[in-house]
């Protein structure tokens, strides 16, 4: 599926171009990333180095991807250590 056909980026002074926002994110692509660089004939073909990165950032956040949908009890019962662990901070810090 073609998402981003005939969509055109500027080449700066340094040789630089900027990959749109749209294709970024469902790229899952993050500054640092690598990516593939091809020629076909007087096409340019850029490609993400890796894949299906396992982790991205997504609104700030990092998200990992494995691949298969978490449960509700998955889900759950992450969210209640998480909450517990933040608790357990939070008591031994107002002790100080």
């Amino acid at each position: 599926m073609v998402l981003w056909h005939g969509m055109k980026v500027r080449i700066d002074s340094a040789g630089r171009i900027v990959l749109p926002k749209i294709v970024r994110e469902t790229l899952h692509l993050t500054g640092g990333d690598f990516l593939t660089l091809e020629q076909q004939g007087t096409t340019v073909i850029l490609s993400p180095a890796t894949e299906h990165a396992p982790m991205f950032k997504k609104h700030g956040m990092w998200i990992f991807r494995t691949g298969q949908p978490l449960s509700n009890a998955t889900v759950n019962q992450t969210l209640d250590k998480v909450r517990e662990e933040r608790e357990i901070r939070a008591s031994s810090t107002s002790e100080e």
